[in-house]
């Protein structure tokens, strides 16, 4: 009988899994308690979309590993085709990247078991290769964001670490992010709860703090 899944969401726990990778047998979330983690599918190895986003992600490993933040890559290619493919892919040279060692796993998922858990197969783009999907996970294994692109169209991973960066700033400080928010720039203050904290805010005379109305209200961040 085939096993029906509901695609996770925002604020859902991320499915659990067993799976063999390219870095040997992983157990999520149990090996990665503690850490963020980007979970990311690819269509195929050997695709030249997929070579690039690659390159990209290999060479920012150190980037994301300083943000507490754990690479695992997917697709339903077999392992042999996985080590091939990231063999060639040290040959490789391009946008001034090169000789990349991709050290985070990827995982085999030959039955698509872990892709359909977590909606990665989508049947209007194909029934046997993932889109590119990205879940951002939480040290609690909940998800806190989703990303989804076509097959034709290379993810944008610098505003993956910019999301990474935004969701770990929001838990840490209590704030919010406003749009093309980078590290450094000001950030959104809670909504106020009642009429009083509304007024205050708006009349505060705090040199760090500042409103373009009493709805919306933005804390000065030290450059």
């Amino acid at each position: 009988m085939e096993e029906n899944y509901r695609m996770p969401l925002i604020g859902d726990d991320a499915p659990s899994f067993t799976a063999v990778t390219t870095q040997g047998e992983i157990n999520f979330p149990k090996d990665y308690e503690g850490k963020w983690v980007i979970l990311f599918s690819h269509p195929a190895d050997f695709t030249p979309v997929c070579t690039t986003e690659f390159m990209t992600f290999g060479s920012m490993i150190d980037e994301f590993k300083a943000l507490n933040t754990e690479l695992i890559g997917l697709s339903v290619d077999s392992l042999y085709s996985h080590i091939a493919w990231l063999r060639k892919i040290q040959e490789l040279e391009w946008n001034g990247m090169k000789n990349i060692e991709v050290k985070f796993p990827l995982i085999e998922d030959v039955k698509m078991e872990i892709a359909n858990k977590y909606g990665m197969i989508q049947p209007g783009q194909s029934t046997t290769q993932a889109v590119r999907a990205v879940f951002v996970i939480d040290p609690q294994a909940k998800i806190r964001a989703i990303l989804y692109y076509p097959l034709s169209t290379g993810r944008n991973f610098d505003e993956i670490k910019r999301l990474v960066i935004a969701l770990q700033k929001a838990d840490k400080d209590n704030v919010a992010t406003p749009a093309d928010w980078r590290p450094g720039d000001d950030v959104i203050v809670p909504t106020a709860g009642s009429c009083g904290v509304a007024k205050d805010r708006v009349e505060s005379k705090d040199p760090n703090q500042y409103c373009l109305d009493w709805f919306i209200c933005f804390k000065r961040e030290k450059k």
